[in-house]
């Protein structure tokens, strides 16, 4: 049973420069959160006190993101190209041609979900029996679904739905649920919505009695006492796996309301809560890029953000978060048919162009995927074809 709250008013999509600035606030805070969490997960916060104090800024010499940041980047690309005619063939297609099939050897990251769907697929099961694995209920839906919110800005049901495609070949019941709610909230937020309002649009798309809905709910009537009262409201003490999907998403959307949205305050709380920090602070900085845009990322953490170094995903290496959003900005302008795109859902048949390059394609004549110009500052770059 879907949630019985209604959607939320949420804002219309502003003008198209405003969206991209969105765009790019959602999926570089996305990295930027992933890349300042990941030497915290699996930790407590009185671990991290003892190793660091509190967290302030990168702790790892070479920072970067982690699977979280590859794997959006590959669910964003995949979008990219279907757009709103996405089906799970396509993304089940994809996890064949860009991960379990490719020539690289056994897979090289990522988490217990993850695992289980390759190991399902290269067994020759098909979505959805391919997400029938231990972990289904994983935060591994959840890490990758910014990308289906900013497609379908202001339009939270659609992007709940996206991601609900794309996690059929990996995830299930509490998993699926946990992603939504991401795509939804992220949705709302590239609208222009306030963190009340972003909160409510991700709980209007999880059945109400649902365990993610109730995390959220408890997250939510904790934020304001602050990030320990979130943790002790929310995480499952002596579980010992941190990717639980209620749990993590539950966490990433209490720091985001208890910091009232501000990017900074928003992905260090994340940070500092430990458990699954790399995803809770990936899902904390999309909702508080999107929020706000670009510009809030501050320029030391936005700078050290690169390519992809495909360490999870080979195929994924020397994609950019910033590509990848200038790539889905273009993509739903197409859908809502821009004077100067066709109205076709991108990458459909008839649809303008050829699309992007995706990683498993063979390189064709005049193709190119766009790059960041080396020497310019991530947070400004333009992505050059």
């Amino acid at each position: 049973m879907a949630s019985a709250a209604c959607n939320p008013p949420v804002p219309p999509p502003g003008d198209a420069a405003g969206l991209r600035e969105r765009a790019r606030g959602a999926l570089l805070g996305l990295a930027v959160g992933d890349a300042l969490g990941a030497p915290a997960e699996n930790m407590k916060p009185s671990e991290i006190r003892a190793r660091w104090g509190r967290i302030t800024g990168y702790v790892a010499d070479r920072p970067a993101g982690t699977d979280d940041t590859e794997y959006a980047i590959f669910s964003g690309l995949l979008l990219a190209r279907y757009g709103a005619a996405l089906t799970p063939v396509h993304v089940e297609t994809a996890w064949h041609e860009w991960i379990a099939d490719r020539e690289e050897g056994p897979f090289r990251g990522a988490g217990f979900s993850e695992r289980g769907t390759l190991e399902n697929l290269r067994r020759g099961l098909a979505a959805p029996i391919s997400a029938q694995h231990r972990h289904a209920w994983s935060d591994g839906l959840a890490m990758r679904a910014a990308p289906h919110g900013v497609f379908a800005a202001g339009r939270p049901a659609e992007a709940a739905r996206l991601a609900a495609v794309d996690g059929s070949v990996s995830h299930d019941g509490e998993g699926i649920y946990g992603g939504q709610a991401v795509a939804a909230g992220v949705a709302a937020a590239m609208a222009g919505a306030a963190p009340v309002a972003v909160v409510a649009s991700a709980l209007a798309v999880v059945p109400d009695d649902s365990w993610t809905a109730r995390c959220l709910r408890r997250a939510m009537t904790a934020a304001h006492r602050g990030e320990r009262a979130v943790r002790s409201a929310v995480v499952i003490g002596g579980y010992p796996w941190t990717d639980l999907a209620p749990e993590a998403v539950a966490l990433a959307f209490g720091a985001y309301a208890a910091a009232d949205g501000d990017f900074t305050d928003a992905v260090l709380t994340a940070v500092n809560m430990g458990r699954d920090a790399d995803t809770t602070a990936a899902v904390a900085g999309a909702l508080a890029g999107a929020t706000h845009g670009v510009a809030a990322i501050p320029a030391a953490w936005a700078a050290a953000i690169g390519p992809a170094r495909g360490t999870c995903l080979p195929a994924i290496a020397g994609h950019h978060v910033l590509e990848v959003a200038d790539l889905l900005t273009d993509a739903a302008r197409g859908v809502a048919g821009a004077p100067d795109a066709d109205a076709r859902p991108a990458g459909t048949a008839g649809a303008r162009g050829p699309g992007p390059v995706l990683p498993g394609d063979r390189a064709a004549p005049g193709r190119s995927v766009g790059v960041i110009v080396p020497g310019e500052h991530p947070a400004v770059a333009e992505v050059r074809p």
